[in-house]
């Protein structure tokens, strides 16, 4: 039975933040606060108590959950007496993200990504990228890469590939640094290009051959310039960005090969040569396809890839050995690394996110599950300016923003339950309403820029970007 509180009631609390630049210059102890305060109120009580000159906007969790009510409701929602102290926990609000804009293309946009200064790519590059300078890497399922501008001017495109006729829809891209770029897709080559931002160029200068069906998903680090391949295959590929470093490529994967593949040549328009070479190493281990992979964010020498053998591996690249292996009980499409807080976030068929412990200490699989989607998800990326934001796009047609510290308690196996905190519908639907399975509209690639926005690839033939204002 609810409770039911007078209107005066006053309860203790007790503030505290894990972010140093906005803890309290002294702990005030237990505060006594009346119930009736909302989140603006309590956001107001902090910015008195930092002293600030401009207000800065708070979310507030308590035991674990956002504040969205008054404290009243919060108490009597969750059954607590008002006599009890409540640890209040503030961090900087998350400012719902607005649609800025959107690059419209000719086919299906596959993946995205961000040349920016705090980008991945940003940092491991030579130069650093001023403020206005930033870019979007695009690939399309027409086979082209473009590099974007943030006015939505294609700065770059790349040619087709000569290939011998086999289909070159592309599904994922990377920028490595400034000066490279990193694609594959479904004719299973991976491909390092050469991006000359001043003469607005994009030109093949490697050929990577390992994989017998179409690569899902790349990952890349800069530093040592290695490339991970996730393939339908049902294998991870380990390359070299460089030529001189990687080893032959498999003579019976080129394209001139078989006699069919020949005549196909003689037929395609000529192309320069492009260096062909293989993988440095093969990662084996799964039973089905291979959708995700990514290197440790704090170590290169390890990796993990999701498949849709529903199963979660860590990987000592050192060794090509699998060091640990994670069992779901779903196909999994899409992963990233929540690094500070030791998780792994695996997008499933089933709609739902489940975070992972890969550490062997860990004694649960499933930590804490996201629900909220539709249908599958097939795209993750961290919040650059938290270590507990996190962004999902998804075939039904949206992209939803998380907070893994609001959470409330799951029912067996599956560990907490999360919500999302915003969901960013398409602009190109103009306010309709959007079918369950996201015909049309689906996601299919989100990318988390500090500088430029969350950005998104769909179906809709869309880049599109939003940013909280």
């Amino acid at each position: 039975m609810a409770l039911a509180l007078p209107d005066d009631v006053k309860v203790q609390i007790r503030l505290s933040t894990r972010h140093s630049d906005i803890a309290l210059p002294e702990d005030p102890g237990a505060l006594l606060v009346p119930t009736s305060l909302r989140r603006i109120a309590l956001s107001s009580l902090v910015n008195n108590l930092l002293h600030n000159e401009k207000p800065i906007p708070f979310e507030f969790l308590v035991n674990g959950q956002f504040l969205r009510t008054s404290i009243e409701d919060f108490l009597t929602q969750n059954g607590i007496s008002a006599e009890a102290t409540l640890n209040v926990e503030y961090t900087r609000a998350l400012i719902p993200p607005v649609h800025t804009t959107s690059f419209e293309h000719d086919d299906w946009v596959s993946s995205v990504d961000v040349l920016s200064l705090s980008s991945p790519a940003g940092v491991w590059s030579n130069t650093v990228v001023q403020s206005g300078q930033e870019r979007i890497l695009s690939a399309s399922y027409d086979g082209l890469l473009r590099v974007w501008n943030l006015s939505g001017d294609v700065l770059a495109t790349s040619s087709p590939p000569n290939n011998g006729g086999r289909i070159t829809s592309l599904k994922t891209s990377r920028w490595l640094n400034e000066k490279k770029i990193v694609a594959a897709g479904l004719d299973s080559v991976v491909r390092v290009y050469k991006y000359d931002d001043d003469t607005r160029t994009i030109t093949p200068s490697l050929e990577l051959y390992q994989h017998k069906w179409p690569v899902e998903d790349i990952a890349v680090h800069g530093p040592s310039n290695k490339i991970l391949a996730a393939s339908a295959d049902g294998t991870v590929g380990l390359f070299s960005g460089t030529a001189k470093d990687a080893p032959a490529a498999p003579a019976n994967l080129l394209p001139n090969s078989t006699a069919a593949s020949n005549k196909r040549q003689k037929l395609s328009k000529p192309d320069r040569t492009v260096p062909a070479r293989g993988a440095l190493t093969t990662l084996s281990g799964h039973t089905q396809g291979v959708s995700a992979t990514i290197f440790k964010p704090d170590d290169a020498t390890v990796a993990y890839s999701a498949s849709k053998d529903h199963t979660l591996k860590t990987w000592d690249l050192t060794t090509s050995s699998v060091v640990d292996t994670r069992t779901t009980a779903q196909s999994l499409l899409s992963l990233a690394a929540l690094s500070k807080v030791n998780l792994l976030a695996t997008g499933t068929s089933a709609r739902h996110i489940t975070l992972v412990d890969p550490r062997a200490s860990a004694t649960q699989i499933a930590v804490m599950t996201l629900r909220g989607h539709t249908n599958g998800v097939v795209s993750l990326d961290t919040d650059p300016s938290s270590d507990y934001g996190l962004a999902s796009g998804s075939h039904d047609g949206t992209v939803r923003i998380w907070d893994v510290r609001s959470v409330r308690a799951g029912v067996g196996s599956e560990g907490q339950i999360g919500e999302s905190i915003y969901t960013i519908q398409r602009d190109s639907a103009g306010g309709k309403h959007i079918p369950s399975h996201g015909e049309g509209y689906k996601v299919f690639s989100v990318k988390w820029d500090r500088e430029v926005g969350i950005v998104t690839a769909s179906e809709d033939k869309r880049v599109q970007i939003n940013r909280s204002q």
